[in-house]
């Protein structure tokens, strides 16, 4: 089977979804991972259907399959913390229309950062995004909310199995929610990717690997342990190539979507590129070559 790989794409106002494609396929990838609008605001544009169409036309030209690509949750939402429940509302309101968004646009996968426990227990926060989502699952139809693994910076929840296991546990609906790995906050929560395996193995007795719909592939700025989450790119950080391109190339994850999140590469003010192209074809032919320093 062929490597399912892609990066973090844009949608903009001006093509959205086409443009979207058009940005994959620049990368020679063959799935991709956009927010619908802002990463960091619930401010969305409405849907141009005729931009949705064309992208959709470029998918099957290019046999990129729409059960792969990725959305993903601004990171604003906080189904942890329900002190301000009016806030607490409005964000469980919102998810959901994203959810209907994402339907609209006819895909079936978003990922979504638990939440962070902000003046309330880890248990407290764990069951107020147990009741979030299932508010959210019975307002919305066909779209899986994956859990995303985190780094543990601050108070954020789904920084173990233990974590992400209870929030499934309490999930109504249970078809309706998976999880996505991110080697990046893997590493930063204390998991050695070196290990990957063990992870595997951990993750299968307590929640099943058929419950992992996606994989980020960052590479790290910071030792294992640090919970920090600082992504960098392939190669270059404190996991480095060889661990990432296994756990790339792991057969128990084999037809997953791998999508980079690793930062643009920065030579100079006036030379910033996106490293995606190089990531994607050294994970291809299993063999790191420098694209920063040549």
């Amino acid at each position: 089977m062929d490597l399912i790989i892609g990066s973090h794409v844009s949608f903009t106002n001006k093509d959205q979804l086409l443009g979207s494609v058009k940005e994959a396929l620049s990368y020679n990838a063959n799935t991709f991972m956009f927010y619908t609008g802002s990463t960091q605001s619930t401010q969305r544009s409405a849907l141009n259907d005729e931009f949705t169409y064309e992208a959709y036309k470029l998918m099957v030209e290019n046999n990129i399959n729409s059960e792969n690509v990725i959305v993903h949750a601004p990171y604003i939402i906080n189904l942890a913390n329900k002190v301000d429940i009016d806030k607490y509302n409005f964000y469980v309101n919102f998810f959901t229309e994203e959810l209907n968004r994402v339907n609209k646009l006819g895909f079936n996968k978003i990922v979504l950062h638990p939440g962070s426990a902000v003046n309330c227990s880890r248990e407290e926060g764990i069951q107020n995004i147990i009741s979030g989502l299932n508010n959210v699952l019975s307002n919305s139809k066909d779209v899986i909310v994956l859990l995303e693994t985190m780094a543990g910076k601050g108070n954020e929840l789904g920084i173990n199995i233990d974590e992400i296991k209870a929030i499934l546990d309490g999930i109504e609906d249970k078809n309706r929610v998976g999880v996505c790995l991110d080697t990046c906050h893997l590493n930063d929560s204390g998991i050695d990717i070196n290990e990957f395996d063990k992870y595997l193995d951990d993750f299968d007795k307590s929640i099943g690997l058929d419950k992992v719909k996606c994989v980020h592939v960052n590479d790290s700025m910071n030792p294992i342990s640090s919970h920090k989450d600082r992504h960098n790119n392939i190669g270059y950080g404190t996991i480095g190539f060889d661990a990432l391109n296994k756990v790339v190339h792991n057969k128990r994850l084999e037809g997953i979507p791998f999508i980079l999140e690793t930062p643009w590469v920065n030579r100079n003010e006036k030379d910033e590129y996106p490293p995606y192209k190089f990531e994607i074809e050294n994970f291809r032919n299993n063999k790191f070559v420098d694209f920063i320093n040549k």
